[in-house]
């Protein structure tokens, strides 16, 4: 008569061996950390500095201009209105007194580029070249904003 095998089926053996792969992986991250961190300590120079009663002199911040262009067509020089000829004198006199002046222009959405243009040629007649553009940050994924490029207006659904 067969009863069958009368050895007993073995479990799972336990590991006796350690996985590498993980420590290697380690050893190299700590070796790149390492080749990148090691020349930044030793660049660095280590002084004593005397003692001086002088005052650190604050650079002089660089002169600013900002010029407003609003929806109805008026244009504003630090938030004052001002006349087109008025200021061509202050840019022209900004512009002897300063060179390095730079401008800040915020100019309405719908004011025609014409207009913009216009205005660029004056400061730079003038002898300004530094020109900046004040924009808003576009919150992304906000309705109308047209993507790069785009004009909120011509969307299909905009049009009536």
């Amino acid at each position: 008569m067969a009863f069958g095998r009368l050895e007993r089926p073995q479990g799972s053996q336990p590991m006796s061996d350690i996985n590498m792969t993980p420590l290697i992986d380690v050893m190299l991250v700590l070796l790149v950390i390492f080749m990148l961190t090691a020349p930044l300590m030793t660049s660095r120079l280590k002084l004593d500095l005397p003692k001086a009663d002088a005052r650190a002199n604050p650079p002089t911040p660089p002169a600013v201009l900002a010029i407003a262009l609003t929806a109805d067509g008026q244009t504003h020089l630090d938030e004052q209105l001002i006349t087109p000829e008025a200021l061509a004198k202050q840019v022209e006199a900004q512009s002897r007194a300063k060179p390095d002046t730079e401008v800040q222009l915020r100019v309405d959405r719908v004011v025609p580029y014409e207009r913009v243009a216009q205005l660029i040629g004056l400061l730079q007649k003038s002898g300004l070249n530094r020109i900046a553009f004040v924009t808003e940050a576009a919150l992304p994924g906000a309705a109308g904003d047209g993507g790069v490029g785009g004009d909120p207006d011509m969307t299909p659904s905009a049009k009536p």
